[in-house]
Formats: structure tokens, sequence, C-alpha cells
């Protein structure tokens, strides 16, 4: 951590997508816009590329491991796999359903939304967490940052980076790790290391909530 961080080239091209312009960057990876120049048919994906520096630390696995969760996902505000892959320097990649939107935090701010504005959002994304936990899917990250609005007040729920099968059990790559998780929305058993469920994602829908409804105008 003491170490200067490595430069971070921008790519050119990620499978079939030109890589456009850098529109968001996490403590283990990069995100772009991106379209499809394949010729085949036009499409804007968001391209999720995890660091160079990152490779060989189990992240890989992990960023794989993604991929396979978000296929088992089709739901209208979740964001949609297109197609993933890796790089010619090695690095996995995601495509996903480019929106066209604002983190959650951003659009209140914004919108300075009524309550009933605000909760008939929060009652979607609340429609798409249930929709992954019967799917048997957890996402363990669940925070504002994770959930961007059209201008149609119309959410998509972000990052299964660091989700769970709730019937898989292994330690090497369910268990959180610290990178993996926001504090200030983890639950308690996140926090100590112990066994997570769907009440960990119920616990930070709690934790959004609150934030949705206090410091009312």
């Amino acid at each position: 951590d003491l170490d200067a961080p490595l430069a971070r080239s921008q790519p050119a091209q990620l499978g079939p997508f030109r890589v456009l312009r850098q529109i968001g960057r996490g403590g283990m990876g990069d995100v772009f816009h991106g379209e499809r120049n394949d010729g085949a048919f036009e499409q804007q994906v968001a391209l999720k590329l995890i660091r160079a520096d990152y490779a060989g630390l189990g992240l890989d696995e992990r960023f794989r491991r993604e991929r396979q969760i978000l296929a088992r996902l089709q739901h209208a505000h979740i964001a949609r796999l297109i197609d993933g892959g890796v790089s010619a320097g090695g690095q996995p990649w995601l495509a996903m359903e480019f929106v066209d939107g604002v983190d959650l935090a951003t659009w209140v701010a914004s919108n300075c939304p009524d309550l009933r504005r605000r909760i008939a959002l929060f009652i979607k994304i609340c429609g798409a967490v249930a929709f992954a936990h019967r799917a048997l899917i957890v996402h363990r990250d669940l925070k504002p940052a994770n959930v961007l609005v059209n201008a149609n007040d119309e959410p998509k729920l972000l990052d299964f980076g660091i989700a769970k099968l709730v019937d898989d059990e292994s330690t090497a790559l369910t268990q959180t790790i610290a990178a993996g998780l926001t504090l200030r929305y983890a639950a308690p058993e996140q926090v100590l290391g112990d066994r997570t469920t769907t009440a960990t994602d119920v616990y930070a829908l709690g934790v959004m909530l609150w934030e949705l409804i206090k410091n009312q105008r």
C-alpha cells in the first residue's frame, strides 16, 4: 500500500468493443464506456477491466465468477451482462449494459425528490435484490454507488463482484475481504468475517433506506 500506484493505461480495444473513455475507477479495476465496432450492429456498453497489478492475487477467478453470476440474472433493474473475455495483456473484462444515469446519492442531491418518489424508487431496488435472492445470489456490496438511476427514475443494480451463491460455502471465493466491502453499509457478520446470508443484503438496504428518507426538505 505504500508503493506508488502503477500507471493505468486505457486499452484501445476489448474483444469486439472499442474503448471510448473512462467512466469509473475502483480499487481493483476500471470502468470504461465502449462501443461495438465489429460491424455486426451498433451497441453501447460499460466495460469493466480488472487492474493488471492484481493479476495472480485470486481476483481473476472472482472476476470470472462474477460473469457466471451475472449470466443468471435477467431483470429489468439489474445491469445486464453482454460479453466477457481476457484482454491482450491477460486482464479479465466484462461488457455490461451501458446505463445512462447517475448514482443514487447524486440522483437525490440533484433532483430533491419527495418522499413518495424516493420510496417508489427504493421498491424497485428491493425488487431487483429479491430477484437475486430467489436465484440464491447475495450481492454483499449494496450501496448508493452501485445503483444507477436514469432520467425516468428507473434504477439499475450494478457490481456483483463480491456476490456469493447462498449454497456455496467455499472460503476461497466467498469470503468477504477488506478491499471488497464498504464499511458504512456492511452488516455485522461481514465485518466479523462470519457467514453471510440474504439478511446481509437486507441490512445494507436498511442503511440505504435510512439515507433516502433522512433530511427531508
